[in-house]
């Protein structure tokens, strides 16, 4: 039979061992998040500044209510190593799929034609996902401003740097990605 004082030794144990993973998954976190963040911009000013300093245009498309959006965010958009290769190589763009402002693009202005409905889609959301709606979703654009890739759903740290290297260093003007993942094994 375990006595009391014994009881009261394991279970303080146990506290322990909890309240010492939690600070450390705490500090863990906030350590993570105090490198460096996306600078994110609208689409406009990913443009603008495009045609001054050429690069390609990483776009997150998602909406307010989407949970996996606000999961890319917190984790995802949150890791150092993602933030700093899409500020080094990416101009960033955060784009509502259900905003109610208009955006010209190439000539065109794009409109979100029902602002006050709701999940009522803008219509570059609409061009840029070759009308599919699924959030998020990201697009690349190369430095012409020309569309280039898109992918959908959420991803991990492990599964968008890939696809961040293969875009941004150029290696799709020159291989498959098979080819480029081939390569990096």
């Amino acid at each position: 039979m375990i006595s009391g004082k014994t009881i009261t030794v394991l279970l303080i144990s146990a506290l322990l061992t909890i309240y010492s993973s939690e600070v450390f998954s705490q500090s863990s976190t906030a350590s993570e998040k105090k490198g460096e963040a996306i600078k994110w911009m609208t689409f406009e000013e990913a443009l603008t500044l495009n045609k001054k300093k050429p690069k390609m245009i990483f776009i997150d498309v998602y909406t307010d209510w989407c949970g996996w959006c606000k999961k890319m965010d917190k984790e995802t958009f949150a890791a150092n190593s993602i933030a700093s290769y899409i500020n080094k190589k990416y101009y960033a763009v955060k784009f509502n799929a259900e905003q109610s402002e208009s955006v010209t693009f190439k000539d065109q202005e794009f409109v979100n034609p029902n602002p006050g409905k709701a999940k009522s889609t803008h219509q570059l959301t609409s061009a840029l996902l070759k009308n599919e709606r699924v959030y998020p979703s990201y697009v690349i654009l190369d430095k012409h401003s020309d569309w280039t890739f898109k992918l959908k759903g959420y991803k991990t740290p492990a599964d968008l740097m890939p696809v961040l290297k293969f875009y941004g260093d150029e290696h799709y003007k020159k291989m498959s990605m098979g080819e480029f993942l081939q390569m990096k094994k």
